[in-house]
C-alpha cells in the first residue's frame, strides 16, 4: 500500500519560497500515479493546488498559485515536490499531496481519483 510523507513547510515572510516534498514508498514506482497537492486552511475547505497527470506528466495549477508554484516529480527517487515561490499570507495552510494509480488528476483539481494521502505539513505565510 503507497504511503506518502510531505515534508518541507514551515513559517516564511510574504514573499519567500518553500520547496514541500512529498515521499512516496511501498507501492509502485511513482511513475504510475497522478499526483497532487491539496492545501486546507483554517476554516476553509480543502482545496486542490496543483495536480500532475500520469500519463504525461501533463500539470494543471489553481488560478491563485498559476506563475508561483511549481509541480514536478523525480521517479527515480520517488518524490514529488512543489515548489512555492512569491508566497502570500493567503497560502497559509496545511498542504497534502496524494497520489491516485493511473489517474486522479484532473483539470478541474478534484480530490477524486486519489487513493493515497499524506500527514501533511503546514505552511505558514506571514511577516
Amino acid at each position: 500500500q503507497l504511503q506518502l510523507v510531505e515534508s518541507g513547510g514551515g513559517l516564511v515572510q510574504p514573499g519567500g519560497t518553500l520547496r514541500l516534498s512529498c515521499a512516496a514508498s511501498g507501492g509502485r514506482t511513482l511513475n504510475a500515479y497522478g499526483i497532487g497537492w491539496f492545501r486546507q486552511a483554517p476554516g476553509k475547505e480543502r482545496e486542490g493546488v496543483s495536480c500532475m497527470s500520469s500519463r504525461d506528466d501533463t500539470s494543471y495549477y489553481a488560478d491563485s498559485v498559476k506563475g508561483r508554484f511549481t509541480i514536478s516529480k523525480d521517479n527515480d527517487k520517488n518524490v514529488a515536490y512543489l515548489q512555492m515561490n512569491s508566497l502570500k499570507p493567503e497560502d497559509t495552510g496545511v498542504y497534502f499531496c496524494a497520489a491516485g494509480l493511473y489517474g486522479g488528476c484532473t483539470r478541474s483539481l478534484g480530490a477524486t481519483g486519489f487513493g493515497a494521502w499524506g500527514q501533511g505539513t503546514q505552511v505558514t505565510v506571514s511577516s
